[in-house]
């Protein structure tokens, strides 16, 4: 089946949608699939950019070859090496065995490891062109965003930015392919979501590549997941300005974990009294069921952030283990914390949660309330001030 969708003249979308997947790197959930893009430019030269996932060889290879009508493939960019993209490269060289590979320095070691590939390769460095005919592509690179090797390719005259996966999302492709033809709104927590869990780590080096950007001229962004961008260019490089500089809105997200409820109440009360001081968005999670990726995107969007967790084996839950190690790891910026615990002897968070604390160097606005069996008054009282408190310092910032 062709799915060749035309972007300008000469210039193809042949990527797929993943339906199938549930996790996409083995981790993340994809509740609304994925979309894997790839682009062809038919000129004098025939030019493939990035490829596809290899569960949809087949349907990516039928849309290639629709577009191609017997002509061969002459280059293939790899902007990023990651298997997602480049899963079809083997089964491309298989029917394409002249074609040349282009690259950085960095990205043929990767080639030469994932595919065994170290012939007919093509190295470019920064600002390099390659002619194609009437149309001359142009390479930048971006590494860390959000692997070493990253490039764009820049078509001029065209005003296209093939970013790899800057400005990508999680969530299918229904029915268009661009930006304006899909329903953003519904994609929206896909977009943030995608952000902040896999770029969300490269904070400076995003904000480096969008300087290196602004220095273009285009009016289109065709990245390898998500929607092509060309109405709501600016709204995309704007969301990416603002996330990579750590820039919040005023609200608070609560995340606990609970064996038998106590501390889920004491989550409940803190949010009850948050919303007494006037903070309306307020999102609370149970680290048990909720995914850390969509706890992460919450909090790359809000200043507040209050943790809590039941002892368990002397220590921290483990679910709240595996989402501090998640924050630690990405070494996200510019929040309020405040945290609180709950044990029935002995040993409890409380030491883990203030080691996080001290690791992340956010500021933490409240003394800890750490609360032994259920909840007593007094332990209402402290959670009455850690939301006060937190209130106070959102409201400022």
């Amino acid at each position: 089946m062709n799915n060749a969708i035309k972007i300008k003249d000469n210039i193809y979308w042949i990527g797929v949608n993943d339906r199938r997947t549930h996790i996409f790197e083995n981790y993340w959930p994809l509740p609304k699939g994925v979309a894997y893009n790839s682009y062809v430019i038919a000129d004098e030269k025939v030019v493939v950019i990035d490829t596809v996932e290899r569960s949809r060889m087949d349907d990516y290879l039928n849309s290639l070859q629709a577009v191609l009508q017997g002509r061969k493939v002459d280059y293939l960019i790899i902007n990023h090496m990651e298997p997602d993209h480049t899963g079809a490269i083997k089964n491309l060289l298989c029917h394409y065995p002249d074609l040349t590979v282009v690259g950085n320095c960095k990205t043929f070691p990767m080639l030469q490891n994932y595919y065994g590939v170290d012939s007919n390769l093509l190295e470019v460095k920064e600002g390099d062109s390659l002619n194609i005919g009437k149309r001359t592509l142009n390479f930048y690179m971006v590494p860390m965003l959000h692997w070493p090797e990253t490039m764009v390719t820049y078509l001029p005259g065209e005003n296209i930015v093939f970013s790899g996966d800057v400005f990508g999302a999680f969530g299918t492709l229904d029915g268009g392919i661009f930006d304006d033809q899909v329903d953003l709104d519904y994609l929206e927590e896909e977009i943030s979501r995608y952000y902040s869990n896999i770029v969300g780590k490269y904070g400076m080096p995003a904000q480096t590549a969008l300087k290196k950007l602004n220095t273009l001229t285009f009016n289109t962004i065709c990245a390898t997941h998500g929607p092509i961008w060309r109405s709501h260019v600016c709204d995309i490089i704007a969301k990416y300005e603002k996330w990579s500089k750590y820039e919040t809105e005023e609200g608070v997200v609560i995340a606990f974990s609970s064996m038998y409820g106590h501390t889920e109440q004491m989550a409940d009360t803190i949010g009850r009294f948050l919303a007494e001081q006037g903070v309306k968005k307020i999102r609370i999670h149970d680290t048990s069921k909720t995914h850390p990726s969509y706890i992460i995107n919450d909090i790359f969007r809000y200043k507040g952030v209050i943790l809590g967790s039941c002892a368990y084996n002397g220590g921290i839950f483990p679910t709240m283990e595996t989402l501090l190690c998640e924050l630690e790891n990405m070494g996200i910026k510019n929040h309020l914390l405040a945290y609180f615990g709950n044990k029935t002897w002995g040993g409890g968070a409380i030491p883990r949660l203030k080691a996080f604390a001290e690791k992340m160097k956010w500021e933490v606005v409240a003394e800890p309330n750490e609360a032994l069996g259920a909840m007593k008054s007094s332990d209402i009282e402290q959670c009455k001030a850690i939301a006060q408190a937190m209130a106070e310092k959102i409201k400022k910032s």
